[in-house]
Parts: C-alpha cells; structure tokens; sequence
C-alpha cells in the first residue's frame, strides 16, 4: 500500500514519486539500523531457543544418542547453525546448475546432512550404533525442529515469511528506488464481498480489515456474472476477454474435445484466442499462479504458459534452499493434513449439514496449498518487489480449495482468511522496507455458494436425470468431477519437468506416464473424459452450472429441433426439484429461461407465468443472456435450484461450496483498492474491473499509450535493418 506520511494518503500525491522516496529515505531515523539490528539478534536468539527444544526433544526420545552432560547439547546448537549457514551458501551457489527441484531435493538432504554433520563432530554426543542411528538421529531432529518452529511462530509470522524479511533488508540497502509507484494486486481466490465484510466487521482481519478502518482502503463488491469461475473472471481481469469462457469446462463441436481451463494446453489455446498482445500485465508486469499470463513478460505457476521454457527466478531458489521453505513445508504438510483428517471427523461427529466426503487427494491438495504454495507465492512476489516490477499479480487458492469442501463460512475456512491476511501484512512490511512504493490491491474472482449437492438430494447425478430423459443409445458423457484443486499443482510440475536439468531429468522420469506433450496431469482420470465421435450427448458441470450439448448435431440447437429429437427433455428438467431453470436458444425471440412454472424471454424481456429468474436477482437476466451468446456454450444450460430461505444452491459437483453459476453469494465480488482511486459505481463484470485497473495503473504512469508502443516498435525495427545491413557489408567485404 502506498506510504501515509503526516496521517494522510493523499500525502503522496502532493509531490513527485522521485520526491517521496528520496524525502523518506532521508526521513529514516536513525535508530531504523538499530531496530533492524535487535530484530536481526531476535530471530538469531528464537532459532536457537527454538534448535534447542528440538534438540532436548530428540536426546529425552530417542535411545540411540546421548549426551556428556549439558555443555555438548549446547555446543550442538552453536555447530548445527555455522553447518548450516555454509551448506546454504554452498546451496544457493550451484542452484543454476541443478534446477530448483535439485535444490528441493538437496535443501532436504542438506538438513538431514547439517543435522548428522554436527553430531558426528561434536565429542561430547555419543551415538549408539552406525551410520544408520545417525541418519535416524538427524531425521527426528530435522523433523522435530520444523514441528517446534511451528508451534513457536503460531499465531504470528510464519517462519519462512520472517527469513523473507531478513533477506529483503539485506538486500535493500543494494538496490535503488525505482522511478514510479508500482501496483501489486493479490487475488485472494473464492472471497465473497459480503464474507469479506462481515469479517472485517468482526476484526478478524486486522491487517487487510485494518486498511479499510484507517481510511487508506475502500471496499467495493462487483458482480462476476455467469460463469462465476477462475477462468473467467481472471480472462476479464487480466486480459478484457471474459466473453470467451462459457464455464470451467465445456464441449467444442468442432473438434470434439472437452475444453478444461486449468489444463495447461487447453489454457494456452484459450489465452491465444482472446490475447490482444495488451493485456493488463503486457508493460513489463508479472504473473504469478494465475489462469493466464495477462501478456506480462514473465509468468510463473501459470496454467497457459506452463508448458513453455520459463527462466529460473531467486524466489524459486530461496524457497528450495531455505531450511524455512521446502524443507520445512513438507513436514509441515504432515500436520496440515493430520488437521483436516481432524477437522472432517469434527464435522461428522457433529452431523453437519451440508457437507461432503473430505478425503482423498483432497488432503494432499490441501497441505500443498495451504502451505508449500502459499510460501512460494510470497517468495515469487518478494522477488518481483524487490527487483521493482511495475505490476505484479497473485491468486492465493487456499480459501477457494478449502471452502469447496468444509464450507464458505466453516471455521477452517475462515482461519484460512485470517492466514492470508497475515500473508498481506508482511507484504505490507516488505514493501516498507523497500525503498520504492507499491500501492496494493486486493481482489477476489468469485464467491462461493453453500448446500449439499444435487447427488445428495436426489440420489442420482445430472447425467443420469439427462439420460433418462433422451431417446439415446448411449449414455451420455460426463465432464462434471471436481478438478479446479489439481490445477496449481499441475502447473508447478509442468514446469518443473521442462527444465534442461538435473532436476527436469528426475521429474520427467519420476511423473513417467503422468505428462502428455510435456505437460503433468495428475488427478482423477475422469474429470475430462475422451469424447468418441459418436457420442450423442456431453454433460459438463462448473459447480451449480451445466452444459448439455447434443454432440452430433452441429452448431447450436434450438429448442424447436430439441422438442423433436428428445420431446422429454426440456419438461423434465424444467420442472425437476432440483433445477431453477434452463436456457435454451429458439428461433423466434433467441434465448429463453423455461423454469417449472414459467418462461423469461432474455432479449426482451417478455415474461410468462412465474418468472423462473425471479429469485436469481436484479442482474440474473443481463447475465444468462450473455452467457447464453457466448461460443461454444452448451445447447441447454442447467442452473440449479435456490433456496428461498438459506439462499443454498445444489452443485452438480461433489462440492458443499460451489461457484461457476449464479445464486447465493457466488456471483458477489470483492475489490479492496486504495481511497484515492474512486469508484464511481461497483463493477459489473471481469472486464469492467479490468478497465479500473489499467486506469489506476496509467495514473501510476505505469501503463504505455500506444504511441509509446508504436515507437519502441519502430525503434526496434530500425535496429534490427541496421543491423542486418551490417551483417550484409560485412558478408560483401568478405
């Protein structure tokens, strides 16, 4: 966020960026190195503190070392940190050579190595048996001291975030001030505005709910539409295309595939249709775990450019090599899913209602996102801060993949907010320390909507309502298995095994059969089924929204040939308890919503009966009929039922909290952004958001105009002619 000096934002504006950073630079007290050293002596004397613990543990537990008396164990503390240090120099010093996944894999084996390293040295510690005590010795320790700084740093900073800022403020005082303000937006994934709101009444959120309170930040909910996706909102957000994107998943009749947004080469097909080479991020902007890249010229953890050569960044090695990142995560990953096994059967025991089976992959996703990514991130961007880059986008996925399955409002949910928003604080601090600015950001894509799903109520999934419906000699192909918590690890694997390294060489072999062309796809297996050429119908599903196509009749089908081909069809969903209404396209008056008692002409208005849209809201309409008009939409489209009362929602996914349709909060947005950038009116739509953004960032004078564009473009041509005409000269002279 940007600097407030005097009590008021609008300080910063009085003067020219270059002013303020030189004026606050020169504003530093002179006890700033001082507290800067006491913080520095402070995390020393909580690591050893926090080393010793581990180490007194491991002595009382395990038979097989023993110590002289006291002075050995803490000698051992003393010897463990200069092992240590230096095998991290050695680390972070031959990272280029073998990749980041060497330096996973060396950053684990080096704590196991520091650890038997310092036992075997020290005199005064006796080990009992061979080198297979040893390792055992250093594998508990290792083991126990990621479990002890844990425990220490609950509550506060992580400890990975607080080794971030030790090395943001050494390398602080190398780097100057960039010329202008930059802009790091986060994405904090699934966040509804009124959640958001309720917990920044609450005080939940002291940083971000902080912001709000002292008048630096505005809070504005913005509709999404339909579909209320990742995909979607990010193709508005990043790229002004959300018109491409009719779902999470869809059919294409043209070639016969199901189309899967987090799929690494169905994403880059997606971003090269709706790329204008101008997107949010195109001036030198970078992207970090997103759907797309927003044409930024550097892309990390991103689905479309996953599958492409992607440079190594120091976040990635910091992460790796830091006993506080990788090494540390994994073990902590144990704990992360030893608490969500804790958490399920708290809410089984407690008989609540809605709620789905939380087991499976889902624990691994979980851990992975709530911690080894989560940390990532925050390394990716600390890098991008550092090194000033004008615009930087983020999504955090952790909310959104434990919501899906706990609960939009269920306690863990909401610690996974309250973790998140001490992630903004220490940006916050980083961006303090730095001695350029940032104004922040902070946004979501979508909310999430509640209830027990359509399977639960009924007993039977979409697919087979539509078989029983259609006059067909096959059954229909279902595309409705959630798979969105599959796509960051996906990515991350992607693009590790596209590495020319030692490390790109183990991925590859050890995810043998796991990448097709080059790109990892690990997750359950039918979660996007083949399509045969034959195949009659195709049912995808994006949480309470669904697609059916008629897949061997082309082109989109009206409700006239529907009634024809398959007559039941339309009545029986129509007026199925667990539907609201589909839309169907006809020849006469274009798109139509037909609910059990009544039809809504989208276009004009018209309404028959009981308007099926009614308890949708106000906006229900605009946005079904442009969904309706997207390409590659479905035949029909399904949108669940709505509770008149508790506002739930039945996803046609095995998910208690859903998103990719309209009803209950899914559809409400949330934008955070500074007070002085006014909004006028909330944002209707990923594109309209998208528009603010590039307005706030040409305020920054962070954005090109086009004339700019097109003299660099000149520019470079001219140097590429001279250039060649040298090479030319040269080539007669010889």
């Amino acid at each position: 966020m940007h600097n407030r000096t005097n009590g008021s934002p609008k300080y910063l504006m009085a003067k020219p960026p270059e002013q303020v950073f030189t004026d606050r630079r020169q504003r530093r007290p002179v006890w700033f190195d001082l507290r800067r050293t006491t913080r520095g002596i402070q995390a020393m004397i909580l690591g050893g503190l926090a080393s010793l613990v581990s180490l007194i543990i491991t002595f009382w537990t395990l038979p097989q070392i023993s110590s002289d008396g006291r002075l050995p164990i803490l000698r051992l503390v003393v010897l463990l940190a200069v092992i240590g240090l230096v095998v991290r120099w050695i680390l972070a010093g031959i990272a280029v050579l073998i990749g980041s996944v060497g330096v996973l894999i060396g950053g684990l084996l080096s704590q196991f190595g520091v650890v038997y390293l310092g036992v075997t040295l020290d005199p005064g510690v006796n080990l009992h048996g061979g080198v297979e005590a040893a390792w055992l010795v250093s594998i508990v320790m290792s083991s126990v001291s990621a479990f002890v700084g844990w425990v220490a740093y609950a509550g506060s900073d992580d400890a990975y975030v607080s080794e971030v800022m030790r090395v943001v403020r050494r390398r602080a005082r190398k780097i100057e001030a960039a010329p202008k303000t930059g802009m790091l937006i986060i994405q904090i994934d699934g966040l509804s505005a009124p959640l958001l709101n309720w917990m920044v009444m609450s005080g939940n959120l002291p940083h971000l709910g902080g912001w709000v309170r002292d008048g630096s930040h505005s809070l504005v909910g913005w509709h999404t539409g339909v579909p209320a996706t990742t995909p979607a909102s990010q193709a508005g957000i990043l790229h002004g295309g959300s018109g491409q994107i009719p779902a999470f998943r869809w059919y294409e009749k043209e070639t016969g595939r199901v189309m899967v947004t987090n799929r690494s080469r169905d994403a880059a097909e997606i971003e090269a249709r709706m790329s204008t080479g101008r997107g949010l991020l195109a001036d030198g902007g970078a992207s970090i775990s997103n759907n797309w890249s927003g044409d930024a010229p550097k892309s990390e953890l991103v689905f479309s450019r996953a599958a492409l050569p992607n440079g190594r960044s120091r976040g990635y090695v910091r992460f790796f090599s830091s006993p506080h990142g990788a090494a540390r995560g994994l073990v902590l990953c144990v704990a992360e899913m030893v608490k969500e096994l804790h958490q399920a059967r708290r809410q089984r025991r407690r008989n609540l209602v809605p709620r789905v089976n939380r087991g499976g992959s889902y624990i691994f996703l979980r851990a992975i996102s709530n911690v080894l990514l989560r940390d990532l991130n925050v390394s990716l961007v600390t890098d991008e801060l550092i090194k000033g880059t004008p615009v930087i986008y983020c999504d955090f996925v952790d909310y959104d993949e434990v919501a899906h399955h706990a609960g939009p409002t269920r306690p863990e949910s909401l610690q996974t907010l309250e973790g998140l928003d001490r992630v903004l604080g220490a940006l916050q601090r980083i961006i303090n320390i730095l001695p350029h600015s940032y104004e922040i950001v902070v946004l979501s894509d979508h909310g999430q909507s509640q209830g027990s799903t359509f399977l639960q109520r009924y007993g039977r999934t979409l697919t087979q309502v539509v078989d029983e419906l259609v006059d067909t000699t096959k059954e229909p192909v279902a595309a409705t298995r959630p798979s969105e918590g599959w796509g960051p690890v996906n990515a991350f694997l992607t693009e590790l095994s596209l590495r020319r390294s030692v490390a790109g060489t183990m991925t590859r072999r050890a995810l043998h059969g796991k990448a097709t062309r080059g790109e990892v796809e690990l997750g359950p297996a039918d979660c996007e089924p083949p399509v045969a050429a034959d195949e009659q119908m195709v049912v995808t599903a994006s949480g309470n929204l669904a697609l059916i196509y008629l897949a061997t009749t082309p082109g989109r089908v009206p409700l006239e040939e529907i009634e024809l081909l398959h007559p039941k069809l339309i009545p029986g969903l129509a007026t199925h308890p667990g539907i609201g209404f589909v839309v169907v396209d006809t020849l006469a008056e274009g798109p139509v919503a037909i609910g059990s008692a009544g039809v809504h002409v989208l276009r004009s208005g018209r309404i028959e009966g009981v308007d099926p849209l009614a308890q949708y809201g106000l906006r229900a309409a605009a946005s079904m009929l442009r969904q309706a008009e997207m390409p590659h939409n479905g035949d029909i489209v399904v949108i669940s039922r709505l509770d008149e009362y508790t506002h739930e929602v039945a996803a046609f996914e095995e998910l208690v909290g859903c998103h990719g349709g309209i009803g209950g909060w899914q559809t409400e947005a949330v934008l955070v952004h500074p007070r002085r950038w006014v909004v006028d009116e909330p944002p209707v739509g990923s594109d309209a958001v998208h528009h603010l953004l590039i307005g706030w960032l040409e305020q920054l004078g962070q954005r090109k105009h086009e004339s700019e564009i097109t003299a660099a473009a000149v520019a470079a041509s001219n140097d590429a002619s001279v250039k060649d005409a040298s090479v030319t000269d040269a080539s007669v002279e010889a």
